[in-house]
């Protein structure tokens, strides 16, 4: 298993991520804002339960992919990296284009479940963290890649639930401010761009 070092390493760079808004963290909080708190943790549950395929496709696919092929590894990495530069880079670019308000229709609770499950699993985001950075903290020498990567997924599902929790019961509260506030959207598109630069030029210096 990882040592404690790689762990806290682990949880920097996690939360580093999830804490910048992707489509999960949108559908989350367009949820919460329209619909409150309830919903807005209901939508919670169903992108993590859709974060257990990665999760699982991660430990399956992972270790057969180092097995294979060193080649075929870094090639992944660096499409995480592209991926990663071009959201950084559009989120700084972006025009907020006027006030907006968030109006969706009211969704019963196994409608919110289910389309935040399916929301999450198609998250390219979700996928290039798990394809792209969970091998770099696990450690050959510490025995079999898929159990380290379950355990590192664990630690990914419980801050990621305690992260997109946050997101619902904040925006759920602030629902009146967040519906129109463009100068807020701007800044929050200006700190994940910068976000996802700086984990791309991470991601490009460490080694699996």
């Amino acid at each position: 298993m990882p040592d404690i070092s790689t762990l806290a390493l682990f949880c920097v760079a996690t939360l580093g991520l999830l804490v910048v808004p992707g489509p999960a963290v949108l559908y989350i909080v367009t949820r919460s804002v329209s619909q409150g708190r309830p919903a807005g943790l209901i939508s919670v549950l169903g992108v993590h339960v859709g974060s257990i395929v990665h999760i699982v496709a991660a430990a399956l696919g992972i270790s057969a992919l180092l097995n294979a092929s060193a080649t075929a590894f870094t090639v992944v990495k660096y499409a995480g990296v592209a991926y990663l530069v071009w959201l950084g880079v559009r989120k700084l670019i972006r025009r907020d284009e006027g006030e907006e308000t968030i109006e969706l229709r009211v969704q019963s609770n196994r409608r919110l479940f289910w389309e935040g499950f399916v929301v999450n699993v198609l998250n390219p985001k979700t996928a290039i963290f798990f394809v792209a950075f969970l091998p770099h903290f696990t450690d050959p020498a510490a025995g079999p890649i898929a159990p380290q990567i379950l355990l590192l997924g664990a630690i990914w599902l419980a801050l990621g639930m305690a992260s997109d929790g946050t997101y619902a019961l904040l925006s759920s509260a602030l629902a009146g401010r967040m519906r129109g506030s463009a100068r807020a959207r701007r800044r929050i598109d200006m700190g994940s761009g910068v976000v996802y630069l700086g984990l791309a030029a991470w991601l490009t210096t460490s080694k699996a």
